[in-house]
């Protein structure tokens, strides 16, 4: 069996997890119905983030850096899997883990810095280090705060689906 780097990074060994495709990417049925794997995307991203994933589909790796959302990727989609009309890129969020060294006490505000959109926010503690807070209408899913933690402690993922309990 096969384990991609950013299977192993994320520690999905069985391939369960949603992977995370490039910005404008169809529902994950229809883009794996069209796209043919053909690379230009991987190839042309700018950012060097499009990588080869599971099935030679191309996908996000965030510890490489974050997405610019310049759309050359769409520009050079031949097949239609991916759709620059989508009223947003993704539907992606950030979380950050217990790993965070500023929740340790450290002062650090690495993600903080890279954040263009100014998501990431940072709560004061008296006589501590303060410790980021993500402002999800505010966070577009770029990634570029992943890259950005030098312990690995934000992540970027689809939103957790709530079952709807059965009356």
């Amino acid at each position: 069996m096969e384990v991609s780097r950013a299977q192993f990074l994320r520690g999905d060994f069985s391939g369960r997890a949603k992977p995370i495709r490039p910005p404008f990417a169809l529902t994950e049925h229809d883009f794996i119905e069209r796209c043919n794997r053909c690379g230009d995307c991987i190839t042309v991203c700018p950012e060097h983030i499009l990588v080869s994933g599971r099935g030679g589909f191309p996908q996000i790796d965030f510890s490489q850096g974050g997405c610019s959302f310049c759309t050359d990727c769409v520009k050079v989609c031949r097949t239609g899997s991916l759709d620059s009309t989508a009223t947003s890129p993704w539907n992606l969020e950030a979380s950050i883990s217990e790993k965070c060294i500023a929740q340790q006490g450290v002062e650090c505000r690495s993600c903080g810095d890279q954040c263009e959109t100014a998501a990431l926010r940072f709560r004061l503690r008296i006589g501590n280090s303060a410790i980021p807070m993500i402002k999800p209408y505010r966070c577009t899913g770029c990634g570029m705060c992943v890259s950005a933690c030098p312990v690995t402690a934000i992540s970027i993922h689809h939103p957790i689906q709530q079952e709807v309990p059965q009356s």
